[in-house]
């Protein structure tokens, strides 16, 4: 994947725009949409007219909520890869007794050593499990990032 310019803390965030720039603003102004229907239809109208619009918001509630979720799966997967990865790379970068200490790094911690280059992997990790350092507070401890461009 070509990338324009160095990933470091400060940018390495992605954004997906067809996701959060298009799919995400229309669900959320579909369900503003259907709770201004369902309370311009609450003061008059028949029953059918009020369950029709709580439906519109039910239908609109579930269609976000699966949104997310199907977004959140996704994002899961990516972690666990991740986890698989860096238990791989670790394996073959890190001296005993730290490889012996590998499976006490916890997913969110494998995902913050992604970025450190080889060469600062064990004192990082050392220090990760000494200090049960959280993926935030490893990604601000890397000297040298190691970009993941992949990552969506």
């Amino acid at each position: 994947m070509a990338e324009t310019k160095p990933q470091n803390l400060a940018n390495h965030t992605r954004w997906d725009p067809p996701f959060h720039f298009y799919i995400l603003p229309i669900f959320a102004l579909a369900l503003i949409l259907t709770l201004v229907h369902f309370f311009a239809h609450i003061t008059h109208g028949d029953l059918r007219d009020h369950i029709h619009a709580f439906l519109l918001i039910l239908l609109a509630v579930a269609l976000l909520m699966l949104m997310f979720k199907v977004r959140l799966y996704a994002l899961k997967v990516q972690d666990r890869v991740i986890r698989l990865e860096e238990r791989l790379r670790l394996t073959q970068l890190l001296s005993e007794p730290l490889r012996s200490r590998i499976p006490e790094l916890t997913e969110d911690q494998l995902c913050g050593l992604r970025f450190a280059s080889d060469a600062e992997i064990p004192k990082l990790v050392e220090r990760t499990l000494k200090e049960n350092l959280k993926r935030a507070d490893i990604k601000k401890a890397i000297q040298n990032w190691r970009p993941d461009y992949w990552r969506v």
